[in-house]
């Protein structure tokens, strides 16, 4: 519970500063979806190249569809089978991963394999 009279500490977490300066400059502020999706890419890149026995083959595309940011994944051709798994369980698994990291991004995230 505060106290009417606590004082004020400058640069406290639990304050709200309302002298009109923003913490972030609009300069930083990045408003292209597809690059905000940094947190999705990268788990995306890490998995496929986890999975991978030729990791080198491995490339992930960005770009947006119908709001959403879309991941494209290609791998090499005999990895392929490694990535999508037996009846799509690995895919789907490492869908709902990327989708996990997009939330946190603040972005709706969907991975598609592309042979």
């Amino acid at each position: 519970m505060s106290d009417v009279h606590d004082d004020y500490v400058d640069g406290d977490v639990n304050t709200i500063d309302d002298d009109g300066d923003d913490d972030v400059n609009s300069d930083d502020v990045n408003t292209d979806t597809g690059t905000q999706a940094v947190t999705a890419q990268a788990v995306l890149e890490f998995i496929a190249t986890s999975l991978a026995d030729d990791p080198s083959a491995v490339s992930v595309e960005v770009s947006e569809r119908q709001g959403k940011v879309v991941l494209s994944l290609q791998v090499g051709p005999d990895d392929m089978g490694r990535v999508i798994g037996r009846r799509g369980r690995t895919a789907q698994a490492i869908r709902s991963l990327v989708a996990a990291a997009g939330a946190r991004d603040g972005v709706n995230a969907t991975v598609d394999i592309v042979d």
